[in-house]
């Protein structure tokens, strides 16, 4: 059964050029596959807008209503999320793309998929923008996956190097969602104030949320120790379907960078992540090297089994 992706154009309404997350990020990515022989193997799936209901499930009327009517005049949402014109089209086409990855795959048509998209959005919170983020598009494909029923116990992996904060709030009480997210240590690196070892979840939620800080300079040794212990975790868990939401601002040359993860280590912790075999959507989060995007993908990729 194929491998597919999911890009839209939309995507580059939301841009600012002196901004690290800008067009020229997916575009580089984008580039790369086709330059490669990787984009010849792979089953394009077609994006749709997330709907309405989609980004209620998480978000509040009044903030969704917020960043569409916010976006005609443009700006800063939060000192570090800026908003232009076409950024409300993009959010939503982002969050719809996560969507039809999980379908696709849900419904059998495809193995494995990868939305390839744009803004991120792990750091969204319900009523809130923040870290470059405006909708939480793993959140919101996960919710309309139990939704529809396709999976009853969901498994979402964070391997940003920061902290998906927005993620975890949204399903800390709840234990059908199990969140596992190895990232910087929160003492020293945005978003500072989550993302701790004790952060367990609440409720019905309570030690569905499994949280792996690292230190500084962290390299691929520890990186991969940690996603190790969080694979103990997953298969306590037993889910039947996975997120991975995939920043590739865990490398070396991360301009904005805290961990030092090699193009070997992200091949190999592929690897680890494949062998659960579990249906699985991969999007695209942080990263700012632009100019390595495109090989740490084919190297993650060719690790996962192409």
């Amino acid at each position: 059964m194929a491998t597919a992706y999911v890009f839209d154009p939309l995507h580059a309404g939301h841009d600012a050029d002196d901004h690290p997350e800008n067009a020229g990020r997916l575009e580089a990515v984008f580039r790369a596959l086709r330059e490669s022989d990787l984009l010849r193997r792979l089953v394009a799936v077609s994006a749709a807008d997330a709907s309405r209901e989609a980004l209620l499930a998480v978000h509040s009327p009044a903030y969704v209503d917020a960043v569409r009517s916010r976006a005609s005049l443009g700006g800063w949402l939060q000192p570090d999320t800026y908003i232009t014109s076409g950024s409300y089209v993009a959010a939503v086409r982002a969050a719809g793309g996560v969507c039809a990855a999980v379908r696709a795959v849900l419904e059998g048509q495809v193995r494995n998929a990868f939305a390839l998209v744009r803004p991120p959005g792990h750091h969204a919170l319900p009523d809130r923008s923040m870290g470059f983020c405006f909708f939480n598009n793993v959140a919101i494909a996960v919710r309309e996956a139990l939704r529809w029923g396709a999976v009853n116990r969901a498994l979402i992996v964070d391997f940003d190097a920061h902290h998906g904060n927005g993620t975890q709030g949204i399903f800390w009480a709840r234990g059908d969602v199990l969140t596992v997210s190895v990232h910087g240590d929160p003492d020293g690196y945005y978003p500072w104030y989550v993302g701790r070892a004790d952060e367990r979840g609440a409720g019905p939620g309570e030690g569905a949320n499994l949280n792996l800080p690292l230190a500084r300079g962290t390299a691929d040794a520890g990186w991969l120790a940690a996603i190790d212990a969080g694979l103990a975790a997953i298969r306590a868990f037993r889910p039947d379907a996975l997120v991975l939401a995939l920043g590739f601002d865990a490398c070396s040359e991360e301009p904005l960078g805290y961990l030092q993860v090699s193009g070997d280590g992200f091949a190999r912790a592929a690897e680890r992540i494949a062998a659960l075999r579990l249906p699985s959507v991969i999007t695209q989060e942080g990263g700012y090297a632009v100019d390595a995007l495109g090989r740490l993908l084919a190297r993650f990729l060719a690790g996962w089994g192409g």
